[in-house]
């Protein structure tokens, strides 16, 4: 196999007399390589010139978003009409040492704040009567391609367990229909 420089030599010696697709269809090479052998510094000037401004347009938006990694960098320049893959912009923020800040989580789920109850046992796990101290937990078990969710209430006094339900969801009801069976086992109050 002839090696494509001396290919590209071939077509361009004969390019006067032949059409220059037959050309590169017979010698197997791609238009866009013939034209690249031709104008070898032109390609690495205009891709050069196109890192560097892909660089500035990386350096704005990481000022305005620093907490946008190389996915989101990505996105936000796909929608300034650069058609970028995201190992390019892997690389060139490499390249600029920019690194996404990492935000702080926050406990809110929806736009209600999670409610975090003092610890009232404060780590004294013994009760001296029956219905003392009562503690409760959630866990889910899998079962059949779904998963099934038990909840249930321990009493602290001799470790056991006073009532448990299970339910398909994980939410309010769930707890509060343990708490009901327990009410009705046991006489409680307060």
């Amino acid at each position: 196999m002839i090696p494509k420089e001396k290919r590209f030599e071939i077509i361009h010696t004969l390019r006067s007399t032949y059409r220059l697709c037959w050309l590169l269809e017979i010698a197997k090479v791609s238009r866009q390589g013939y034209h690249k052998w031709l104008k070898p510094g032109e390609h690495k000037a205009r891709r050069k010139q196109l890192e560097e401004e892909l660089k500035a347009h990386i350096i704005a938006i990481h000022t305005i978003c620093p907490f946008y990694g190389y996915p989101r960098m990505t996105v936000a320049l796909r929608k300034e009409g650069y058609d970028v893959n995201h190992k390019r912009v892997y690389r060139l923020m490499k390249d600029l040492d920019l690194r996404s800040v990492i935000r702080k989580k926050r406990r809110f789920f929806g736009k209600q704040p999670s409610v975090v109850y003092p610890n009232l046992l404060a780590r004294q796990f013994k009760a001296e009567a029956p219905n003392q101290k009562w503690v409760t937990d959630i866990t889910y078990l899998p079962f059949q391609n779904q998963f099934l969710y038990l909840s249930a209430i321990q009493d602290l006094y001799n470790n056991e367990i006073v009532a448990y339900h299970i339910s398909e969801r994980n939410d309010l009801k769930l707890v509060l229909d343990t708490l009901d069976k327990a009410k009705r086992k046991r006489n409680v109050t307060g």
